[in-house]
């Protein structure tokens, strides 16, 4: 995705300035929009052609940041624990300063536009197959196929979307939620390595503790 500048950039983030909990993206007025942004309300029709459309923007643009973002953490992890840590302790951070791009991707996934549906499936695919190939190409978990790590993957980043508005609505939880999410990664890819184990070799680990 290119990067976006002038009216359009200023139209997207207005957009995310105006979405509560109470209000939806394909909600949001025109005028309103325009007027949050300080533009003329002719502007949003020479970037874009309808709501849908300005929609996918959004959603592109929300997920370029959190992907930087993810990315450079990853490539600091030294191990896969570490790397579901310092994922998730960079995503929950920033779900917590993007309240309104968090609302947006949540309600988007089961909102009135089959557009922006798709849209998200699309972008939380291309997430996980990115955090599955970054796992593979630097062997943090070894002794799994390919397909595992890509299926538990996939599960991952549903479930931190899942707890995402959990995160932000109750203060007193983040930590507890932080922790879950962090053990529901781990105890993933550790429950997948013992399924590649025989009877014998799990009751050997077994009288061993």
């Amino acid at each position: 995705m290119s990067v976006m500048t002038g009216g359009k950039l200023k139209l997207v983030q207005a957009a995310l300035r105006l979405i509560t909990q109470s209000r939806s993206l394909t909600s949001l007025g025109l005028r309103e929009l325009a007027r949050e942004a300080g533009l003329n309300p002719n502007t949003f029709y020479r970037h874009f052609r309808n709501l849908d459309e300005f929609g996918l923007q959004v959603l592109g643009y929300i997920a370029e940041e959190m992907k930087t973002g993810v990315r450079e953490l990853r490539r600091m992890a030294e191990s896969s624990d570490q790397a579901s840590h310092d994922t998730v302790a960079f995503v929950y951070s920033y779900f917590l300063s993007n309240p309104a791009a968090t609302t947006v991707a949540v309600r988007e996934l089961h909102g009135p536009s089959p557009i922006l549906r798709r849209a998200l499936e699309v972008q939380l695919n291309a997430s996980a197959r990115e955090m599955a190939e970054d796992i593979i190409e630097r062997k943090l978990v070894s002794g799994l196929d390919e397909a595992t790590i890509h299926e538990i993957s996939h599960m991952t980043i549903r479930y931190i979307l899942f707890r995402a508005m959990d995160y932000i609505e109750k203060v007193d939880q983040r930590e507890r939620i932080q922790l879950e999410t962090e053990r529901f990664i781990n105890r993933q890819f550790r429950g997948a390595l013992v399924e590649r184990l025989s009877p014998e070799e799990i009751a050997e680990r077994v009288s061993q503790h």
